[in-house]
């Protein structure tokens, strides 16, 4: 018998070397991973999978670990329990710094990524998702029982809400703060169907509809939007640190509005200033998740409820560049 001792067990390193191996759409169906004496030990959900697509799943798995150097077998268990939605907080201290557009714009490019994603418009005085998804004048329907509504598909592949698609066009709600608490979970505890991510487009500011969530949808992270200027900054400041009394995970800040080329000789300026989220995101330890440029070409698309993240443009690229790392969070838990 040998007396060699062995070296302790790190889980957390196994798990990371495993996860590292296997592409983001297989991580975010791992429950567990180890090694245990050279061999992967994989807890993976398979509930909304088919019998062939269960077997091209654990082959997959079972492709990527085996050529790693500390594993000589791969254990792969299959479960059926589905998997819970995530819910994540798209925020902003204030308004007008293109919060929705950055919403839908993530929805559509998770979307395309093979993501089942809904979009929940949480400004219940000011809807904008039914124009930016192209669904305006469309109705929810409900469930049999009438319980619930039915989220409503959009041609884009990403499934919506809002209070926009209940109230008549153009009619001002002047309703109390527990009745836009209402309306919220309304929205959240809807019939949602396969979808199991779901991003909250919130009101600026730290009001009602804020409050609201955190007591009874609290959100799985938040992503904070804001223009470079010193103004917009102080009031992303205050959004921060309502999710962090929450413990609401933030993921990362989001610049918008950062920079304009002219349309007639590409010179580019900077009307909210320039990389003011960047130094505010390094100085508070926040990871950056990126910029997106203020273009005519994001505002006519999102006018015409045809999101830039629907193609392949360049107007598309700084919003894929930002999903794909939100992407990266919902597997792995960093960015």
């Amino acid at each position: 018998m040998s007396n060699t001792p062995q070296q302790p067990r790190q889980p957390d390193a196994e798990e990371a070397l495993i996860r590292a191996a296997l592409t983001p759409e297989i991580n975010h169906r791992l429950r567990s991973a180890r090694i245990v004496s050279r061999r992967a030990v994989i807890v993976a959900e398979a509930g909304d999978l088919s019998d062939t697509a269960r077997a091209e799943l654990e082959s997959a798995i079972t492709a990527a670990l085996m050529p790693l150097a500390d594993i000589d077998e791969v254990r792969i268990a299959l479960t059926g329990e589905r998997r819970r939605r995530r819910l994540i907080a798209v925020g902003s201290g204030k308004g007008g710094v293109g919060k929705s557009t950055l919403t839908t714009n993530l929805a559509v490019a998770l979307a395309r990524m093979g993501r089942k994603v809904g979009v929940i418009d949480g400004d219940i005085y000011g809807p904008s998702q039914p124009k930016l998804l192209a669904t305006e004048g469309i109705k929810p329907g409900a469930t049999p029982d009438g319980a619930k509504l039915i989220a409503i598909d959009s041609r884009h592949g990403v499934k919506v809400l809002s209070m926009g698609h209940i109230v008549a066009p153009g009619k001002a709600l002047a309703w109390r703060g527990p009745m836009t608490g209402k309306a919220l979970t309304q929205l959240v505890d809807a019939d949602w169907g396969e979808t199991d991510l779901l991003l909250i487009d919130l009101p600026p500011g730290t009001g009602d509809v804020q409050l609201s969530m955190l007591s009874a949808h609290r959100p799985d992270g938040a992503i904070l939007v804001s223009t470079p200027q010193d103004l917009a900054l102080i009031d992303a400041a205050r959004a921060g640190q309502l999710f962090e009394q929450g413990e609401v995970p933030i993921i990362g800040l989001v610049e918008n509005m950062a920079g304009y080329a002219c349309p007639h000789c590409g010179e580019i300026s900077d009307p909210f200033g320039q990389g003011g989220v960047e130094k505010f995101a390094a100085a508070l330890d926040i990871p950056f998740l990126g910029r997106v440029p203020l273009t005519l070409a994001t505002r006519i698309a999102g006018d015409k409820g045809e999101p830039p993240a629907a193609g392949d443009s360049e107007a598309a690229a700084p919003f894929v560049a930002i999903a794909q790392k939100l992407a990266r969070w919902l597997d792995t838990g960093a960015v």
